[in-house]
């Protein structure tokens, strides 16, 4: 991409109407910005945000950097741009995990309470190889998708190198592997106090005898991974191994409840049941699920894509779902809002009519919901936008 259609890309993008229902300046600061422009910084493409907010305030906002092309494989590397003024400007671009070549990304980024570290979870493969030959079995242990933890204890500055936990967490007939993408959970009251919680997703091998390669969606499955010492060991949690081809669970995201349950919220991967939203809870911090993941029908009309959900702080404050909202395009990003714990979901605002795909929420401040999502007026990936919203538009009426 040339100088030029970068710089008409990011006025056309800069210019274009932001919203549907136009919502109020949050805060007092900006309304929106422009982390990540594809075609600059020596990237490609830029796609897959994660989000946290630090203790000291600051707003981290990760990405897949990719080199040559869209496409989620080859050359790709985990980026980050931190907000130090809530999200309106942002440090420069800073390499968190080189991929050299091969494929590095599925972000999953949260805060320990206990520590204040920021504690990093990404996924690995080869750069030559893609996720079906991965699902079909065709490569070896070292080119296949392996899972990996960083950790910062400079609010974001810096980070460790990426240490690789695949044994901990990845069972040996799992051929897929991805986690989050998104912000992972800490988890802040009742008896798992202080457990970082990360939602994940993978695949299976087919059974013995079986005519499938493995590339089917039915293979697909959600679970989670969780870590009770800061991010220093991790297990593995619970798994949805259905395989059924009925709701197949795919990318995942997840919040606590003011309960202290856990919610969890999943792309469903060409499933033959109803809409394209799953979800379910877990009462002991992941370990096991309270239901097998079901149809959430009052999201029918996201399509099939990665989404967010956000529990915003206060007992009787609302669990936000962010995605987009025509079933059957990525496009007119939206959040709904839900009084009952994620029971049903009520669409509160659409942010604009124009492509979008993968987002991210997060709380900035007590005041201040922000939303990291990807974005574009000629293509779905034009850029990653991160959005300010007062946190007031949510409350129940």
């Amino acid at each position: 991409m040339t100088l030029l259609s970068r710089t008409l890309l990011t006025a056309a993008v800069l210019l274009a109407p932001l919203t549907v229902a136009q919502p109020a300046q949050a805060g007092g600061g900006c309304a929106s910005s422009v982390p990540y422009v594809s075609g600059e910084g020596g990237y490609d493409t830029y796609r897959i945000p994660a989000t946290v907010t630090t203790p000291s305030g600051s707003v981290l906002a990760f990405a897949e950097g990719r080199h040559d092309s869209a496409g989620d494989t080859g050359d790709i590397d985990v980026v980050l741009r931190r907000s130090t003024d809530g999200g309106c400007t942002w440090g420069p671009l800073r390499v968190v995990a080189a991929g050299d070549g091969n494929t590095r990304g599925n972000p999953a980024p949260v805060v320990d309470p206990r520590t204040g570290a920021v504690v990093l979870v990404t996924s690995y493969n080869s750069g030559a190889v893609t996720e079906a030959q991965i699902m079909r079995g065709e490569v070896t242990p070292e080119q296949s998708r392996r899972v990996f933890v960083q950790r910062s204890w400079d609010d974001g500055r810096r980070f460790t190198p990426p240490r690789d936990i695949t044994a901990e967490v990845k069972p040996a007939h799992w051929r897929w592997y991805a986690t989050g993408p998104g912000h992972a959970v800490a988890l802040t009251r009742g008896p798992y106090r202080g457990r970082l919680v990360v939602p994940a997703n993978h695949s299976a091998a087919p059974p013995a005898g079986s005519p499938d390669t493995g590339q089917e969606a039915r293979y697909y499955g959600a679970h989670a991974i969780y870590s009770d010492d800061g991010g220093r060991t991790w297990r593995l949690g619970f798994v949805d191994g259905s395989y059924d081809g009925v709701a197949n669970s795919n990318e995942s995201t997840a919040a606590q409840l003011p309960d202290g349950k856990l919610y969890f919220s999943s792309r469903d991967q060409n499933g033959s049941g109803p809409g394209n939203r799953l979800d379910t809870y877990s009462s002991d911090g992941a370990e096991t699920l309270d239901r097998p993941y079901a149809p959430q029908p009052t999201l029918n009309d996201v399509p099939v894509v990665e989404a967010s959900v956000l529990q915003l702080r206060g007992p009787k404050a609302p669990l936000l779902f962010s995605g987009p909202s025509v079933p059957t395009a990525r496009r007119e990003m939206a959040l709904w809002r839900s009084t009952d714990g994620g029971a049903t979901f009520a669409k509160v605002l659409t942010l604009s009519v124009r492509k979008a795909a993968y987002s991210d929420l997060v709380q900035v401040d007590h005041r201040t919901v922000g939303i990291l999502y990807e974005t574009g007026v000629t293509g779905t990936y034009d850029t990653i936008e991160f959005r300010r919203l007062p946190a007031r538009d949510f409350d129940t009426p």
